[in-house]
Formats: structure tokens, sequence, C-alpha cells
């Protein structure tokens, strides 16, 4: 795939862009070891005032950044500011946090004595350069909830990312440089997936973190387990929606359609099926149907816009394939289904809602990347819980129900990194975000993901 900004709004390839050579990849991989030894030392007080220095910037150029990721993978322009300005929240955080998250552990002194030592602690200290893999869809945030965290742990930070958002890989860098850190510290790597192979087996990198899809992850991982270096992956996800008779049905569905096409559908903690208990499954796909058929589709540059282009003509292609199989197989459309009419140029999808999927369907277990819903109907809690289990997938997951029981039960059967309850799937800088089952392991913000690049440490001192 060649490293280019190509407009999904219309098709046309605006800038190309050369790859590093192997005399490139080698200059910036010294120079993110060479880096390290110095940045390693550096006090937490200085870290925090580079990234506080880079969210200043980074907030002063929301605009400008906004459109870039806009023009790059077609998200509306006005998530693309939002998102900008989830980067800034989550660099404030952690220079805030991150001492604190990373502080001295110390057991009790009755097990301190146990262990035969007068003192002991935890420490914890950087592994060093981390190469991180980004993809595309939150161009500027599955980069920052990475560097926030690492940077601020003493790591460097080497970026592969997505081919075709090279713009925005490279503000990243500068962003960082121009915030007054130091040279080698963080650098984009303007590279084919290729490349990764080498630059991960050499010696000088000490970890890798990877967002994107199940086969790149097996391809890191597997690499990365035969130099034993840790990773934290998170890859696809197929989210369970489950709304049960106590819900607030109206609001279910209202936000339903938000979870859904968010990011116009690509991402990977967007609710994906819905699972509907058949008390309530006629309201909920009548108002969530609506819901999906009134949005707009369009130019993302414009305001009113609340769905833009898929990111790639071969994305588009294969959500119709899906979507066509499906039908194929007795998937009955409720609204969608197709290309929308009038917008001939670039890769739009229209919101799409299907029904009466069974087990023998693709899209029963394939990740749905693009603005298209599957409704369920279950039969009673019981079924509610095997269908949303019923996935290669676990990131997270949405219950809507004012039955204590109900949440007990979903906390304790769902096979998800998490379980939202009344409210759509979002991440924080407070809260481990991450998955099991293929999508991946390891977590990502608050204490958890800070500590995930982090060597911790045992300290025993004897009298």
């Amino acid at each position: 795939m060649p490293i280019a900004t190509v407009n999904p709004a219309t098709g046309e390839t605006l800038q190309t862009f050369d790859a590093l050579d192997a005399a490139g990849i080698e200059r910036r991989l010294a120079a993110a070891h060479a880096a390290f030894r110095d940045y390693r030392t550096t006090s937490f007080d200085r870290r925090a005032a580079l990234l506080r220095r880079a969210a200043d910037l980074l907030e002063e150029d929301q605009e400008d950044i906004a459109r870039t990721m806009t023009t790059e993978m077609g998200k509306p322009v006005t998530a693309a500011r939002a998102e900008a300005a989830k980067c800034v929240k989550a660099m404030r955080w952690y220079a805030g946090n991150a001492e604190r998250l990373l502080a001295d552990e110390h057991p009790p002194e009755d097990q301190v004595r146990d262990a035969g030592a007068a003192h002991a602690r935890v420490h914890y200290r950087p592994l060093g350069p981390v190469l991180a893999v980004m993809p595309w869809n939150f161009p500027l945030w599955q980069v920052v909830r990475f560097a926030a965290p690492a940077l601020m742990a003493g790591n460097t930070g080497l970026l592969k990312h997505a081919s075709n958002v090279p713009r925005t890989a490279l503000y990243l860098e500068d962003l960082f440089r121009r915030a007054g850190y130091p040279e080698g510290v963080f650098q984009t790597l303007l590279i084919g997936s290729g490349a990764v192979e080498g630059i991960l087996r050499d010696p000088r990198v000490a970890a890798a973190t990877l967002t994107g899809s199940e086969p790149a992850g097996r391809s890191v991982a597997s690499i990365a387990g035969d130099e034993i270096k840790k990773t934290v992956l998170e890859l696809g996800g197929s989210d369970p929606y489950v709304v049960m008779p106590s819900a607030d049905v109206d609001k279910a569905a209202d936000v339903a359609v938000t979870a859904r096409v968010q990011n116009n559908g690509q991402s990977c903690i967007a609710a994906k099926r819905f699972i509907v208990h058949t008390d309530v499954y006629d309201a909920f796909a009548e108002r969530f149907t609506a819901g999906m058929a009134a949005l707009t589709v369009g130019d993302p540059m414009d305001e009113s816009t609340d769905v833009g282009p898929l990111a790639s003509e071969q994305g588009r292609d294969g959500l119709q394939e899906l979507v066509d199989e499906a039908v194929r197989g007795g998937a009955d459309v409720l609204c969608g289904g197709r290309r929308p009419e009038g917008l001939d140029r670039g890769w739009y999808y229209a919101p799409t809602v299907l029904a009466d999927i069974t087990p023998g369907m693709r899209i029963h277990q394939e990740e749905t990347f693009g603005p298209v819903a599957t409704l369920y109907r279950a039969a009673d809690l019981d079924e509610a819980v095997r269908l949303a289990n019923d996935t290669y997938f676990g990131l997270s997951s949405n219950v809507w129900t004012r039955d204590d029981e109900d949440v007990r039960r979903f906390v304790r059967d769902l096979e998800a990194g998490g379980v939202y309850v009344n409210g759509m799937t979002a991440s924080h800088p407070a809260l481990p975000f991450g998955g099991v089952k293929r999508s991946g392991y390891g977590r990502e913000l608050s204490g958890h993901g800070i500590k995930e690049f982090c060597n911790a440490t045992t300290v025993w001192q004897a009298a």
C-alpha cells in the first residue's frame, strides 16, 4: 500500500510520500536508543511540563489538525475536532497523574519481614524505545493514548502509522518536537508494513503496541514472541448492545444510533450487534431504524454531516459484500443496504440495519467496519448473554436495564473488556481499555496502561 493522502470523499490522491530507506530507519533507531539513555532519568516534573506544552500546542492547532484528519480518512470534521480535544484532555491527565500512578509501592511491614527484609518496595522503570503500530480510524487519539503514558513513564516512542494518514503522522512528530522534547524521544517512521519485522527484531526496540486488525496483531505478536518482547494488542471488536425490558427503550434506541455510526461506523468499540429482548424488540427496532435512516450522509467537511465516507474503497466494497451475503442468506434490510444515491464520488455507504441474522452468515462473526447494524431478538436474559458472547471478539459491551439482577449477570458473564450500563462505550484516560479473546490483550489508559511498558522492579534491602 503506498504511503499517500487520498481524500475518501473524492477518491483523489493529494500527496504521496517516500518510505524511509534502510539508512533512514537506522538513524531513527539510533536516535531513539540514544535519547532513552538520558530521557529515562528526567524528572516527572520535567516530563509533565513537556507534555502540557504539547497539549497546549495541540489545542491551538485543533482546527488545522481536525481538517487534516478529515481529509485523510473521512470522519466528519466535527468529530475530528472532538478527537483533538480528547487528546488534549488525555495529555493533561497523564501530565497530572503519572507520578502518582508510578509511585513506589510498599508492601505491608509484616510481609516485608516475612520476606526477610528490613525494607522492600516495587519501583517502576521505563523499558526503552517502544514501537507503536497504529491505525487510521482515530489517527490522533490512538497515538496519543499510547504516547502520553509511554513518554510520562520515561520511554521513547517510534510511530509506524497507517499508510493512508501520513500527514497526521508527521504532524505528531512535529508536535512533540515543537513542545521541546529532546531529539529522538518521539519519531514518526514513514514505512510500509514490510519494514515492521526488522524494526521489531532490532535489539534496541524494547516493546511494541499495536491497534489494528487481527491479522496485523497476529503478525506483531508472533515476531515479538520470538524475540521475547512485551506487546499490547487492541484488535477488532463486535460489541453487543443489549436492551432488556426494564430499559428506557427510547433513550436506548437514540443512543444506539450514535453508538453504531460514530466515526462513520469505523470504530472497534462501536456497538455492532443489537440484541433486544422480545418484549421491547418491536419498539426498539422501529425507533432505531428510523434514527439510522434519518442520518445525513455527505461531505465530511460540512458541519451538518452525520456520516462521511469510509476511509477506503476496499473497506466500502468489503462491507457491501458482507451485507449482500447476509441478504442472500435471508437477512431483512430495514434501511440502507447500499451506497447512497447522489454521492457518486467517494466511498460512501448508507446507514444500514439488518434483521433476521443467522449464525451461518459471515456478518454474524466478522466485524462490520462501517455504518451497518445487525439486530437480534432474545427470548430472555440467558439467550441475550449467549448471543452477546457468540463472537470471536471481546472488546467491550453495552447493556440497557434498570434491573440490578440483570446488571449482576451481565457483569459476571459477558466476555468483554468492559461493560457499560445504560450508556455507550467510550474510552477515558482514567479507565483501563482493552479486550479479551481475539480483541487482544493488555490494557491502555489509566494506571494499568502506563505500567504496561514499565519494569516492575523489586527492591529488597537487608538491615
